[in-house]
């Protein structure tokens, strides 16, 4: 999942409040690192905003005849200024072991809403970009998109319509803060016996809390939850553990989110857009919400008999495992992770738990830095450099021939309270060649400290990919950094990375980074678990699918008609698992209320150009020519180019859906 401020840009100090690299424009290779404690967030916030607010003052008072030439530069210095001030913001209030911190990061973003819609309604800045003359396709491309964003903050409305759209716009970003909050700082636990944890491993549940009767009392992290889900044997105890997780977000999220689609609603209507997924989708690859829900059928279409055929094995395994009819061996949702891995230990001799062992963090990383490294031509320096937990890693990052600093990395690998629940990339410097600005990226997992399984290190290997977008951009201007590209195709290059986690060529190398020693991955071991991967894929393709077209449903133009729970439990309730009857999973589908809604389709939208991109590794997934030319097509680039024609120029042709279809439909050869 990638992470990027709504309006790309705002300063300097800020980075700091991290534990952060401020790097000098002038000497890129030489950091510095100063330190904010917890008065500076308010302090620094307020005051910084007064200077933007100046700045805009003076940039008002330009002669148009003078921006022709000069503000394209201009807006890309204060481009960077601005960006130095949200991004560090808005990882603070995810990843900030204070409490006070993340309130008060959560607080400055607010004022910084308002300080942005009113410099994207602002009349004379809007003239500024009209009247600059472009000079080539990268200079026109950055007016074309800054043009539509003041144009979507409402710049043609009239001042009575300008008021309106900013208290929506201000209301949104109140919204989703309160509902990712009630997320992240939920430390509700469930409380479980020891009777209750069987089937689960002793290393598992060593590192348990315990309550004074001695129960065990497990929360809502990733490195508690799946690993229950998937092992444990009592299905009265999973089925609690699953309605309680689904329930996370509280009821007040299931308030939240209706709000929120209302207001999009509102918003959408002020621009004159049948719906908030028309308003959303018309500047994507899609272009419009009939194209999304065509997609999103035509592999409905696909993986729904699949799915049935899959379930229907599971259910015939289940009543054979158990000696119990065929009736009452009936998959539940609560169940479906549970007996997907009994399957997979009985027919491919896989166990995802007994996989940590050949994939040990520490040298998980190791790996994945070492074959970026080969692919891509670069290095990585860890450095010692103050951070905001002891367990964050930062890495400098050199071109291999040049030896140029391109830039940095975090990686903050380990769940906390407070903390992100999932895994992203915060991309919280970009690149610009124009001011020799060089960029860096936060890495966020939530991952077991001893070792990953096939899914978390595929998923590791998926953000390592959005880092590395961001980290190789070299975009003349901030605003075309990265992953600035359009959202439903943002997601292609971490997707087809994952190929990397299941290779023999890339994936039997990991064992050298062990230390000590771990088992060896063989072809054949790495055969089987792909296999097991790839048994269930029509469960999962149909869980997405299910996921988008409920997102394209809440933004539809019934949405203000619609009770966000309602619709989740007709549709999910349709499904072959069904809807198990008190679950909220809205009200914690955060994916929604952040930058990925009516959006929620791009990861399978990505996933076909993924694929595809794939393709041009052949045989050889660890060819550096090939890597190199990816590096110099796709990931320098950035939005310099519409994705259309970068995938054009990488892969000499226009892409095609023909490696997803096979996917989908399990025809696949992997």
């Amino acid at each position: 999942m990638q992470f990027k401020t709504s309006f790309s840009a705002l300063a300097l100090s800020l980075i700091s409040l991290l534990g952060g690299t401020q790097v000098n424009a002038q000497s890129p290779t030489r950091p510095t690192i100063p330190l904010l404690d917890v008065k500076n967030v308010t302090t620094d916030c307020d005051q910084t905003i007064v200077e933007f607010k100046n700045k805009i003052q003076q940039f008002e008072n330009i002669p148009l005849a003078e921006a022709q030439s000069t503000w394209f530069t201009t807006w890309n210095q204060f481009a960077a200024t601005v960006e130095d001030f949200t991004s560090p913001i808005s990882i603070l209030s995810n990843v900030s072991t204070d409490a006070k911190v993340r309130q008060y990061a959560d607080e400055c973003l607010v004022k910084y809403s308002a300080f942005s819609t009113d410099l994207y309604q602002n009349e004379k800045i809007y003239a500024l970009f009209k009247a600059a003359t472009a000079q080539d396709s990268i200079d026109a491309k950055l007016k074309k998109d800054i043009l539509i964003r003041f144009e979507d903050t409402g710049i043609n409305f009239s001042a009575e319509k300008k008021a309106e759209l900013k208290k929506i716009l201000e209301q949104l970003t109140l919204l989703t803060q309160e509902f990712n909050k009630n997320i992240r700082e939920n430390k509700s636990k469930v409380e479980f016996s020891a009777a209750e944890l069987k089937g689960l491993p002793a290393s598992y549940i060593a590192n348990l809390e315990k309550n004074a009767t001695g129960h065990y009392l497990l929360g809502f992290g990733y490195p508690e939850y799946y690993p229950f889900m998937q092992l444990a044997d009592n299905d009265t105890a999973r089925k609690k553990y699953y309605y309680e997780f689904t329930r996370r977000g509280t009821e007040k999220n299931l308030l939240l989110l209706k709000q929120i689609t209302d207001l999009r609603a509102d918003l959408a209507k002020l621009f004159g857009y049948a719906s908030y997924a028309d308003f959303a989708i018309k500047d994507r690859m899609a272009k419009d919400p009939a194209t999304v829900n065509k997609f999103l059928a035509d592999i409905k279409n696909i993986v729904t008999p699949l799915e049935k055929q899959d379930l229907a094995q599971l259910q015939a395994f289940k009543a054979k495992t158990l000696s119990i009819p065929l009736a009452d061996a009936k998959i539940e949702a609560w169940s479906s992770s549970y007996w997907s891995e009994k399957y997979r230990k009985a027919n491919y001799q896989v166990d995802q738990e007994e996989l940590r062992k050949y994939f040990p963090t520490e040298a998980a990383q190791k790996w994945l830095i070492d074959i970026t490294s080969q692919l891509y031509g670069v290095r990585f320096e860890q450095a010692n450099i103050p951070v905001w937990h002891k367990e964050v890693r930062y890495f400098n990052v050199y071109d291999t021939n040049t030896q140029q600093f391109l830039g940095g990395l975090y990686i903050d690998p380990f769940p906390r309270d407070g903390k992100y629940g999932h895994a992203a990339v915060w991309p919280i410097y970009s690149s610009s060649t124009a001011i020799q600005r060089t960029p860096i990226a936060v890495l966020v997992t939530n991952f077991n400290r001893k070792g990953l399984n096939a899914d978390e290190l595929e998923t590791f290997v998926h953000e390592f990919g959005h880092a590395m977008h961001n980290i190789l951009s070299k975009t003349r201007y901030v605003d075309q950094a990265g992953t600035s590209v359009e959202q439903d195709f943002v997601e292609a290059p971490s997707q087809m990375y994952e190929e990397w986690a299941k290779n023999d060529q890339s994936l039997l190398q990991l064992s050298k980074y062990c230390a000590p020693g771990c088992p060896k991955l063989t072809p054949t071991l790495n055969k089987k678990i792909n296999a097991a991967r790839n048994y269930g894929r029509s469960i999962r393709y149909a869980r997405q699918t299910l996921y988008a077209q409920y997102d394209m449903s809440i933004h539809a133009a019934d949405a203000k008609q619609k009770d966000p729970l309602k619709v989740w439990q007709d549709m999910e309730g349709q499904t072959a698992l069904g809807y198990v009857p008190g679950t909220e999973f809205p009200g914690q589908f955060n994916h929604l209320v952040g930058g990925y809604g009516a959006g929620y389709y791009s990861y399978l939208w990505a996933e076909v150009i993924a694929l595809d991109l794939l393709s041009a590794y052949k045989d050889n997934l660890m060819d550096k020519t090939v890597g190199q030319a990816y590096r110099q097509e796709i990931l320098s680039q950035g939005s310099q180019k519409p994705a259309t024609e970068l995938i054009q120029n990488f892969l000499h042709r226009p892409a095609n859906n023909q490696a997803f279809l096979k996917e989908i439909s399990g025809q696949s050869s992997k």
